[in-house]
């Protein structure tokens, strides 16, 4: 993973920033990004796709990553944020977000998947990025560590809905309460007007996992 990233390296391009999201497919919550920039020397071992690893894995990695980075930025956008520009554009931005929070800039920026955002810093693609390389995969760690805990936070406002096993993905458990008690505050509406049209028989074949 450390070689795909050096191997973008030149006189032009010394320091690259990853950039990665957490939580585009729950139902309630932020989309958070995180944008991460490592010396060229720097490797932690185990860093990998945050999916990939454990929750105590990445809990464990977190705190090694922050340490190590040269810089580091995080963005949230809001549950309204994303009904008003739709996920995909919530995470673009928040994206965008976390690269404008980092203290040093780099000369290149690596996106996980097939979409980029806007800026004045070369932005390359990269499909599967956080299984290919080290500064996205450790920022889809800083992510999902970050979105995780405040989903755990926000889980003791609106303990029904089970944010601290859910993470507020789609769950059987957390339809089932969704169609009993109704949305939160911090649902994201545009996401539920088909699930809560979901028939009971659906309901029971229906279980996403965790991104």
């Amino acid at each position: 993973m450390k070689h795909f990233d050096n191997s973008f390296l030149s006189e032009q391009i010394e320091l690259i920033a990853g950039v990665d999201e957490a939580g585009r497919g729950p139902l309630a919550g932020p989309v958070v990004a995180a944008a991460v920039i490592f010396e060229p020397s720097v490797y932690i071992d185990g860093v990998n796709d945050s999916k990939k690893l454990s929750e105590t894995q990445r809990e464990n990695l977190y705190p090694l990553i922050l340490k190590k980075s040269l810089t580091y930025g995080i963005s949230a956008v809001s549950p309204a944020k994303i009904d008003s520009i739709n996920i995909l554009n919530a995470s673009l931005l928040a994206m965008l977000n976390s690269i404008n929070k980092l203290e040093i800039k780099p000369e290149l920026i690596l996106v996980d998947g097939n979409r980029a955002f806007n800026c004045n810093i070369p932005v390359r693609t990269v499909i599967k990025g956080d299984a290919k390389s080290f500064c996205i995969a450790a920022a889809s760690i800083i992510a999902k560590v970050t979105r995780d805990r405040l989903m755990k936070r926000l889980a003791g406002y609106y303990p029904a809905y089970r944010w601290e096993k859910n993470k507020g993905y789609p769950t059987k458990q957390h339809i089932e309460t969704l169609k009993l008690v109704g949305p939160s505050p911090l649902h994201r509406k545009s996401f539920l007007r088909k699930i809560l049209e979901v028939s009971e028989p659906e309901l029971k074949l229906q279980h996403v996992k965790e991104e």
